[in-house]
């Protein structure tokens, strides 16, 4: 026998998959890990496609969760996730996936990690690359997380049951600031390209915001448009470096990840037609194009929408002035590639701004459970 089989399970959480283990079935060290993460998903792969993985071949479906009891007084489970690379040999622990988040809860419940009562549930997490608590509410039947239910989300196909995640103090993610460089725009000088206005926002993930109009753009452009577009992705990575530098996350552009921080175009509300060919009006509240591990991104990166909603309450940033204004306390509604999605974010300014939550609404399935085929060396690490 050449290949060795360890526990998992294949989950789809909002408009991510990933795969899934328990923290007892691997190894305790990043060193071991990752080359079981590479294996398992199909990393790296020249031709971008992952086929001798369980990878989808961009980065919204090249993803890995472990989660463990917790190690934190106010969560029930630990959660770690992973941002594999498709082309590359390289694992990426700094940040988190919102979407995938949408699956902790229903994981510990269904995997016996904690028990909860038939009716309304909540499970606690403690986020360990972020150091932040998450709360996931959902439906319990029979013991096990509810799957049928009415929601919908853009860029998912069908209903399914909700799950509400509200991320506590959201702020200061992975810099440890809401606005990492203490302003709310700043002039981004990247060697070889024109000078932008950008901000530089913290929340959930830390992402920079630049407008669309900046980079010949309208806002509503297609992933493939944009991505078929070398000198637009190449100048959009060298903004997205060089800000890493400004916010702290490298001490060189190239020191900077591929995950974090991400880049966001933003424009002010205005029509568009979604990749399902559903066309959308004016009537939602900024509108986005987020790239993601140099990938233009098929809807949202949950985290970094979240970011986003957050952005738009902080006066004087660019979502800011270029968004619709939305009442506290009402949601602020993202038009993307697939559609139009609405978050929630309370933010007030007391010497300082101050992100206390940010909340949206996802589903979650399990789609397979059983063991991954890694090579037998890995599989005894």
């Amino acid at each position: 026998m050449t290949q060795g089989w360890i526990p998992a399970s294949f989950w789809r959480g909002g408009t991510s998959k990933g795969v899934f283990f328990h923290a007892k079935d691997m190894p305790a060290t990043r060193a071991e890990i990752d080359p079981i993460l590479l294996a398992v998903l199909g990393t790296p792969d020249p031709y971008g496609r992952q086929l001798n993985g369980m990878g989808g071949g961009i980065s919204s479906l090249s993803k890995a969760v472990i989660i463990g009891p917790s190690t934190h007084p106010d969560a029930d489970v630990d959660y770690t996730f992973i941002q594999v690379a498709v082309d590359r040999p390289m694992t990426d622990w700094s940040g988190n996936c919102g979407n995938l988040s949408s699956v902790v809860g229903p994981f510990a419940v269904d995997e016996g990690l904690v028990q909860r009562e038939d009716g309304e549930a909540t499970v606690r997490f403690h986020q360990t690359n972020t150091q932040k608590i998450i709360h996931a509410r959902f439906r319990v039947e029979n013991g096990k997380a509810a799957v049928l239910g009415d929601m919908e989300i853009a860029g998912v196909a069908g209903t399914a049951a909700p799950v509400r995640l509200d991320f506590v103090n959201p702020g200061g993610a992975t810099t440890g600031k809401l606005l990492p460089t203490g302003n709310v725009t700043d002039m981004i000088d990247a060697p070889g390209h024109a000078p932008v206005l950008a901000s530089m926002v913290d929340a959930s993930h830390p992402t920079v915001f630049v407008r669309a109009a900046d980079f010949g753009l309208s806002g509503t452009e297609s992933p493939d448009l944009i991505e078929a577009d070398d000198q637009l992705m190449a100048r959009l990575d060298a903004v997205r470096r060089r800000a890493g530098v400004m916010m702290g996350l490298g001490a060189t552009p190239e020191e900077v990840t591929l995950m974090s921080p991400r880049i966001a175009m933003v424009a002010a509300p205005q029509g568009f037609t979604a990749l399902d060919k559903a066309a959308f009006d004016d009537n939602h509240d900024i509108c986005t194009r987020m790239i993601s591990m140099e990938r233009a991104h098929r809807a949202v990166p949950l985290a970094s929408a979240l970011c986003l909603a957050v952005a738009c309450r902080i006066e004087g940033t660019l979502p800011n002035l270029l968004g619709r204004r939305c009442e506290d306390g009402k949601p602020i509604r993202v038009g993307n590639p697939s559609g139009v999605l609405a978050f929630g974010a309370d933010v007030r300014n007391e010497g300082g701004w101050i992100a206390d939550s940010a909340g949206v609404y996802r589903t979650a399935r399990c789609l397979m459970q059983g063991k991954v085929a890694v090579p037998l060396a890995l599989a005894r690490s």
